[in-house]
């Protein structure tokens, strides 16, 4: 970690400090940089370290159900996210989809529900799943399809869900389906669905450019008990949307952890490269792209922990969460893009580091709210709050 100076921002504690050097010394001494050939099992594994390790508890809140506080700190995932993700993208991925698929249930579980499953995730026992997209709903989740139909003491679900990350291995899932309390977004709810129930399969396991389990799932009269039903029936748009506004900071910080890894690539490269009796460090236009990279990545670390810090605060962070996740990951990929230039045709070989942090990036601009979909929450958040103000005299 070259750069460590952000570390001293008012935004974080001496304890998120002591946090992120722990986290970065424990990641250089455990995380693999090694080509992973079996990504189910190398993720497997990850959650097992970060468990073992106690890393995993970041992710869920309540002490009681193996959380390191009661509630979710997050300042300290956005720093573990960003650190993990300098040294592998499936360390930050298997952190993160761990918090994201207990999140729903940290929030809206009832006591037997939390004490049944955040344990095992925090301990790495378990690997979790969020069941949100479908086919033909995306970016748009209130038009989502997939049915639940309560009979008796139980729901049946019927659907299709997609772009599920740790689908295949996860060992439960939390999905959301339509049970139709009212049109749109308030006829949605959550179900704890575990991998081996009956009606529940994996159609097809989905390939991406940077490697992660990743899966669609058919269910076909998928019988659930009506206990395993999260919260009150008709909320569980605005349970995904709670879920989505703890960890869509956190993108963010990942994006940073990407973009500081190619800066720091880039630095050693061009410093060791020599080419026309000189390194490629001298010339003025790496300089100038050098000073573009750095520049931004502070930017959107800005944005990133302003937002972390007012969530942290009690604040509503929904415009400077989305500001964030769009900067960052916008700013990611220009700095890994030219980072990758730098390096000439070593930045497209195969395994590269700077090679495959331009495949993890690529993703980070579209799940969990595309670029596109930011741009629209920021200016909503506008619009509304000029609405409020008094009219001009």
């Amino acid at each position: 970690m070259a750069d460590r100076q952000y570390l001293d921002w008012p935004f974080l504690t001496p304890q998120h400090r002591e946090l992120a050097l722990g986290l970065d010394a424990w990641a250089a001494a455990h995380i693999a940089q090694d080509h992973v050939q079996d990504v189910d099992a190398a993720c497997r594994a990850l959650v097992r370290q970060l468990g073992d390790a106690g890393w995993l508890r970041y992710a869920i809140g309540g002490v009681a159900h193996g959380g390191i506080a009661e509630a979710i700190d997050t300042r300290a995932l956005c720093l573990i996210r960003e650190t993990l993700a300098r040294y592998s993208g499936l360390a930050d991925f298997a952190f993160a989809m761990q918090g994201l698929g207990a999140g729903a249930i940290g929030l809206s579980g009832n006591a037997e529900q939390r004490g049944a499953y955040l344990p095992r995730v925090a301990a790495g026992d378990a690997i979790m799943a969020f069941a949100l997209s479908e086919p033909a709903a995306g970016s748009d989740v209130a038009a989502l399809q997939c049915a639940a139909r309560q009979d008796g003491g139980d729901y049946v679900l019927n659907g299709e869900k997609t772009w599920v990350s740790n689908g295949g291995i996860a060992d439960t899932y939390v999905i959301f389906a339509r049970t139709g309390e009212a049109p749109g977004a308030r006829g949605i709810s959550a179900f704890i669905v575990d991998a081996d129930c009956a009606g529940l399969r994996i159609a097809e396991r989905i390939s991406v450019i940077a490697p992660h389990p990743l899966a669609r799932l058919a269910l076909v009269d998928c019988r659930v008990p009506a206990t395993r039903l999260l919260g009150t029936p008709g909320q569980g748009f605005k349970l995904a949307m709670a879920t989505l506004d703890i960890f869509r900071t956190s993108v963010a910080a990942a994006a940073l952890g990407f973009a500081r890894r190619a800066l720091d690539e880039a630095l050693r490269h061009a410093v060791a490269r020599k080419m026309f009796g000189q390194t490629l460090a001298d010339f003025q236009l790496t300089q100038a792209k050098l000073a573009q990279m750095a520049t931004g990545i502070d930017a959107a670390a800005l944005l990133t922990y302003r937002a972390a810090w007012q969530r942290d605060a009690g604040g509503k962070v929904t415009k400077e969460a989305a500001m964030a996740k769009l900067t960052a990951t916008e700013t990611a990929q220009q700095v890994i893009d030219a980072a990758l230039q730098m390096f000439g045709g070593l930045g497209v070989v195969s395994e590269q580091p700077v090679e495959r942090l331009y495949r993890e990036i690529r993703a980070l601009r579209i799940y969990e709210g595309a670029t596109e979909v930011q741009q629209l929450i920021i200016a909503r958040e506008l619009l509304r709050e000029h609405a409020a103000l008094p009219a001009a005299a």
